[in-house]
């Protein structure tokens, strides 16, 4: 079971940190993705990591303004959100997986868990 948290409203150019809490004894194993959502558009990628951490992958539009990692002794993964555009307004939505390990994903349809979502909204 996954639980998003850390949303909120951030004026552009400000900062927030999403977190990722899991339950289970599987999650060191998983590896770990973050989507995003807005009204009327499909589920889009953001950002992996490998269930090491040693891995990362970021889609284009983030790149150098979030970071994704894991603190796996905490069952929690984090996306470290600075530079907010309004663009970046959506459901956060994060994700795990199992068999992907230390394998990076951009597909949602690998994944097979997935957190209830956390409203991130970026005012001009």
């Amino acid at each position: 079971q996954l639980q998003a948290s850390g949303g909120g409203l951030v004026q552009a150019g400000g900062s927030l940190r999403l977190s990722c809490a899991a339950s289970g004894r599987t999650f060191s194993s998983s590896a770990m993705g973050w989507f995003r959502q807005t009204p009327g558009k499909e589920r889009e990628f953001v950002a992996a990591i490998s269930s090491s951490g040693r891995s990362t992958y970021y889609t284009e539009s983030v790149k150098g303004r979030f970071t994704i990692s894991r603190d796996n002794a905490k069952n929690t993964a984090y996306l470290q959100m600075n530079s907010l555009k309004p663009e970046d307004t959506a459901v956060y939505y994060c994700a795990a997986d199992l068999r992907l390990g230390e394998i990076l994903s951009s597909n949602k349809g690998d994944y097979d868990y997935w957190g209830q979502g956390t409203q991130v909204t970026v005012s001009s």
